[in-house]
């Protein structure tokens, strides 16, 4: 049997360099500001009819789960409907899970969901094929995404 010393452990508090080489800090202070945020890029979708066209026949029940802080969404896509909180709005019959700083990132187009799948860093439960074939049209909303963060003043959200 090897003995090795014991870990080093920090005596002093992480300085600003170390929060800027990505020390785990959640971008979004509070639960209402995930859905004001990322329930805001779902609303808004449901705002043009073009989209809604294409999203409604596909039968997709959405519920995100986020962490960091927790909230939960449900984006009823037959029913044209958004729902926040947990246990609000119809059951899913796709569930995806993440945190809200990885939701952050997806809507900026820098999270590749199936990437982020296979790596685990989103999880997923439910028929995701069937999510995935209505992936593409998710980039349209990539743009007025971050019109709302940059009009809300929130480059800390865009810097991410």
């Amino acid at each position: 049997m090897v003995l090795r010393p014991a870990a080093r452990v920090r005596q002093t508090a992480p300085t600003s360099t170390d929060i800027s080489k990505g020390a785990d800090v959640a971008a979004f202070s509070s639960e209402q500001e995930v859905y004001e945020f990322l329930g805001g890029v779902f609303r808004r979708g449901m705002d043009d009819a073009d989209l809604v066209a294409k999203l409604e026949p596909t039968g997709i029940v959405l519920r995100i789960t986020y962490t960091d802080p927790d909230a939960v969404i449900t984006v009823d896509m037959p029913g044209k409907e958004i729902h926040e909180g947990a246990g609000a709005g119809p059951d899913p019959n796709v569930e995806l899970f993440m945190t809200a700083d990885t939701g952050n990132r997806f809507w900026l187009g820098k999270v590749v969901l199936p990437v982020a799948l296979a790596k685990g860093t989103v999880r997923a439960k439910g028929p995701v094929a069937k999510l995935l074939k209505v992936l593409p049209l998710a980039k349209q909303m990539f743009g007025p995404y971050r019109e709302h963060l940059a009009s809300a003043g929130r480059q800390d959200l865009l810097d991410a």
